[in-house]
């Protein structure tokens, strides 16, 4: 082999490391590239140039042209499923624009080539040729996945996958019968590109039907974690119910009290004030801050908390009543906030352990809230442990979402015993 032909075939292996990278880039998203790529690139460089200067089976051949294409794939960090999905796209793809160079060349040259494998180790310029070819048509086919190739992170059942590799699979089978055994042709060369639009099109199918389905199940989620807010919303009625009813007995105890000191009677009157006062307090337990979200959520929280033996120590103190937050929102993150530090003291098994801090400061700029509850142990997975789990478990989720879309952001802290929630919402005057 000369000194041209193997600088010819170097700068074609370094060509297709960059069109498989910009491949991967356009399906897998560049945000999934792991930290260190280049023994990935590496290998898929040595590969290459040993796939393009050798001669092997087609048995042989197919399998060391899957092991480089996946060599790269490994360097993006998603499922295996979609590695192998797309890798086997791109073989399909590849496979289908060099045969459509292998056509091109054969009729500007006036030669009959009649497949790939006829020539590949025997004349390493003609093969140089056909993958520069084969890259140039390859880069148009990436930009039209590019356009059409949404990837998103969801989970989609395996026969979803299985399904999606049917076409693709059977492509391969076709081409490479139609390579040996069809007359070249205008009609060969328009099957060839009709195979490679059907393979374009399931891309664009597949993409479509997974977000059909990724909107459908965050539908069902957002209606579980909306009936579970209505029922926190029902907790909070109920507790301004109880409070209408105390107010109604308050009533009762003044006309009493009005007759005490009519007789003055003083001391009968005092007494009852502070009797009364004492069962107010041991009864309902108000929060006034200001915000009706803020004294509801926490009220009800308090009222929750002497129910299940937990002492909540309540810091609350805004800059203005005013908070520069869409209510329903606050609402979703406060409510999610203290519905999981109620659930985890819960566990926790000494009564005298039991605690929640509620510390909820403003400024002029900001809202903050911090929620520190104790734990019966360190937490290792943030999943929820309440029934039906997959609905509840969205709602760190919503609470970072949610600070998110005000520009803020939400920490989560564990040290030993105590698991400590915080969050940051900075006020806009374009906020929702």
């Amino acid at each position: 082999m000369s000194t041209y032909i193997i600088w010819s075939v170097i700068f074609v292996t370094l060509l297709m490391a960059y069109q498989a990278n910009f491949y991967f880039d356009s399906v897998l998203g560049k945000s999934k590239r792991k930290p260190h790529r280049a023994i990935y690139f590496m290998l898929f460089i040595v590969l290459d140039f040993f796939y393009l200067v050798s001669s092997f089976s087609d048995i042989v051949s197919s399998a060391v042209a899957l092991l480089l294409i996946f060599s790269l794939a490994q360097s993006y960090e998603v499922e295996f499923k979609i590695k192998l999905a797309f890798t086997i796209l791109y073989a399909v793809l590849i496979t289908t624009t060099n045969i459509i160079a292998i056509y091109i060349l054969g009729v500007l040259e006036s030669t009959d080539y009649n497949s790939w494998h006829q020539f590949k180790g025997e004349d390493h310029w003609v093969l140089a040729k056909v993958m520069l070819l084969g890259c140039s048509i390859m880069f148009i086919v990436i930009q039209i996945v590019r356009l059409i190739a949404k990837r998103r992170s969801f989970a989609v059942h395996y026969r979803y996958y299985f399904l999606f590799l049917i076409v693709p699979t059977i492509t391969i089978y076709q081409i490479n019968v139609a390579s040996i055994y069809s007359e070249k042709n205008v009609f060969y060369i328009v099957s060839v590109l009709g195979s490679l639009f059907l393979n374009v099109f399931i891309v664009y199918v597949f993409d479509n039907m997974v977000e059909k389905v990724q909107l459908a199940h965050e539908n069902a989620q957002l209606q579980h974690q909306m009936d579970y807010q209505d029922a926190n919303y029902e907790k909070t009625v109920h507790s301004f119910k109880n409070m209408k009813s105390i107010i109604h007995d308050i009533n009762q105890q003044f006309l009493y009290i009005d007759e005490c000191i009519q007789r003055n009677e003083l001391v009968a009157a005092g007494d009852h004030i502070k009797s009364t006062l004492n069962t107010i307090e041991g009864a309902y337990q108000r929060v006034n801050s200001g915000n009706l979200v803020i004294d509801a959520l926490v009220t009800n929280t308090i009222a929750m908390g002497q129910a299940n033996g937990i002492k909540i120590d309540t810091r609350i103190q805004l800059h203005s009543q005013h908070v520069q937050i869409d209510r329903y929102d606050l609402c979703v993150v406060l409510g999610n906030m203290l519905d999981n530090a109620i659930e985890a003291s819960k566990k926790v098994r000494q009564a005298e352990d039991r605690y929640i801090l509620i510390a909820i400061h403003s400024t002029a700029s900001a809202l903050v809230i911090q929620i520190m509850n104790h734990i019966e142990q360190p937490i290792t997975d943030l999943k929820s442990e309440k029934p039906n789990p997959e609905y509840h478990g969205i709602g760190l989720t919503n609470i970072s979402r949610i600070s998110e879309k005000y520009g803020g952001h939400m920490s989560i802290e564990q040290h030993h015993r105590t698991f400590n929630n915080m969050v940051v919402i900075p006020f806009h005057t374009n906020n929702p």
